[in-house]
């Protein structure tokens, strides 16, 4: 197969636009960290601006009505992480304006393994209240000390007049803010200028994008542009390019590095790449959901089944974090209730428009792969997987509504030994990883939890939270665990979000609540979280959404009722 040819008129527009960010890069370069600063707040004030017409045009290209509550995912995954990640980045550079660093305002600690942990949520005393009972560190890998961790936090923006040339950016077409954060961070992170090209999924956000990075595109250090897999062909290999960024697939990030077809495939067996310079990208994978056996109430198997259903249906389905494999307990005595309730949940959650192309011909691979899967309106549910041969669920990325059962023998401690262990070896991808467990089951495991955690290989850890949620969070890093190589790619290499600048994170560890509020409270766990927002389930997702992104664009006290009250409807 031959890589697809530009028009000539085309290349010399793109010619054009590369000239232009190659003049751009110098009025980069001189920019101060300061004036760096206040183009991240222009930015965050135009996200603001232009929130309504990026959802509205989310809304359009993903087939959703207006008055659905599933505009929640719009909101939360659009412009609300775009309005906090512009936040925290911009805090970062001030830290460094004045001479410190930017994690001089978190806590540092310690985690398994000789690890330095980084807290980042709670930070302030509105997370303390908007996300009760949730909390997140960032892992750095062992033997990184606390002195190394401060010292070189800040990234490329600690000697802001070494540029890095062009970068071209490849953008996702399923989680709207992913583009902008992408640009974002290679631009301040990497201290490159960029061009983005726009998967056409996302042709629709042209416009609002446009205007949310316009005091960039007007100084020369980005440029947007649209088209097909000629354009970013042609964008990827131009001499003028020194780097390249992509969220997608693995396949997509192998056409790209060796070729397509036959020859592509004997290129990556010899090592021999098309692609002669650096790349980075973030790949989803197959994402694991461990359930731990243990004493769960009626209530608690409902809530659970709500979360792990969103998990996989949260945006279609069309997340590269997306749980795809639920691990559960074959002697776990409520193994038949949760099942019978992830059914319910599965059935009933509301049904959307397959809007990812290939959606249709994903599902139809899967229900071919497994017969006796079950059809639950537009989702699958494949239960009885074989653990000594579970078939292509473990190792094929649905990228559709495909959820997955594997159960896996023994009590708590065993059993997590043996889904830690299936985790790490047979899925395919090291993107995130779920694990849900009963606080008396947490206290019971003890320390082995920790370890077990530190044992999973995975860029996000998260328990008894969902993996979107480090997504969501400015300050965590997020991408691949670390290791990854062209020739085995993975979920990735590299992180992006990072809004603390640190230098080779290792991974993001979330925790959050085991019961929404009021019940968590009334089991003595320290939460005021009722139903997440992101919940497919949540029925006021949408105003909470919108309440939150306009908190977001100028936190305020006299915000807060208005989401809290939103917030316990759902």
């Amino acid at each position: 197969m031959t890589a697809p040819v530009l028009a000539p008129d085309r290349a010399e527009g793109l010619d054009r636009i590369l000239d232009d960010l190659i003049r751009g890069e110098s009025a980069w370069a001189a920019c101060s960290l300061a004036e760096r600063r206040e183009l991240l707040e222009r930015v965050h004030a135009a996200t603001a601006t232009w929130a309504e017409a990026w959802v509205r045009a989310a809304a359009a290209y993903k087939k959703l009505p207006l008055d659905s509550p599933l505009l929640g995912e719009e909101w939360t995954s659009g412009p609300y992480p775009v309005l906090t990640g512009t936040a925290a980045l911009a805090s970062s550079i001030r830290a460094l304006e004045e001479g410190r660093s930017p994690v001089d305002d978190f806590t540092l600690g310690s985690a398994p393994g000789g690890r330095v942990a980084v807290r980042i949520l709670p930070h302030s005393v509105y997370d303390r209240l908007l996300l009760s009972g949730f909390g997140a560190e960032v892992w750095m890998p062992p033997g990184v000390s606390v002195d190394t961790v401060r010292r070189q936090a800040g990234l490329a923006l600690r000697r802001p007049e070494r540029t890095t040339g062009v970068g071209v950016v490849l953008g996702a077409g399923n989680i709207t803010s992913i583009p902008v954060l992408d640009v974002l961070y290679e631009l301040y992170a990497h201290n490159r200028v960029v061009v983005l090209k726009l998967n056409p999924v996302m042709d629709g956000l042209y416009d609002v994008f446009g205007k949310v990075l316009e005091p960039l595109v007007e100084l020369g250090a980005v440029r947007i542009v649209t088209g097909g897999a000629d354009a970013g062909t042609y964008l990827v290999h131009h001499p003028e390019v020194r780097h390249v960024h992509i969220t997608g697939s693995a396949l997509t990030h192998d056409a790209i590095v060796f070729g397509t077809g036959a020859e592509g495939a004997a290129r990556k067996r010899e090592g021999k790449p098309l692609l002669a310079k650096e790349i980075t990208s973030e790949l989803g994978g197959v994402s694991p959901t461990i359930v731990v056996p243990g004493p769960w109430s009626e209530a608690d198997l409902r809530f659970q089944a709500e979360h792990v259903a969103t998990q996989r249906l949260h945006n279609g389905g069309y997340n590269c974090v997306a749980g795809q494999v639920v691990v559960i307990g074959s002697d776990w005595p409520q193994k038949e209730r949760f099942l019978h309730h992830l059914r319910t949940v599965l059935a009933k959650a509301p049904l959307r428009t397959a809007y990812y192309p290939g959606s249709d011909d994903r599902v139809l691979q899967a229900l071919g792969a497994y017969p006796n899967a079950r059809r639950l309106g537009d989702r699958v549910l494949i239960e009885g997987l074989d653990p000594h041969e579970p078939g292509p669920a473990l190792t094929t990325e649905y990228f559709a509504p495909v959820l997955a059962v594997l159960e896996l023998p023994g009590e708590a401690q065993d059993f997590l030994d043996t889904a830690v262990h299936t985790a790490n070896d047979q899925f395919a991808g090291t993107l995130g990883v779920n694990v849900i467990a009963h606080p008396r089951t947490i206290k019971q495991l003890g320390p082995a939890l920790d370890l077990a955690i530190a044992e999973l290989r995975y860029g996000t850890v998260t328990l008894n939270a969902w993996t979107g949620l480090g997504y969501l969070t400015a300050t965590a890093s997020w991408g691949a665990f670390p290791g990854h190589t062209i020739d085995d790619v993975q979920s990735g290499i590299g992180v992006v979000h990072n809004a603390v600048l640190l230098d080779g994170p290792e991974r993001t560890v979330v925790r959050g609540p085991f019961r929404p509020a009021p019940r968590s409270l009334l089991h003595g766990e320290p939460s005021l979280a009722p139903r997440p927002p992101w919940f497919v389930t949540n029925r006021t997702a949408a105003t909470t959404g919108r309440l939150l992104t306009d908190f977001a664009a100028a936190p305020r006290w006299s915000a807060l009722p208005k989401i809290f009250a939103s917030a316990l409807r759902g």
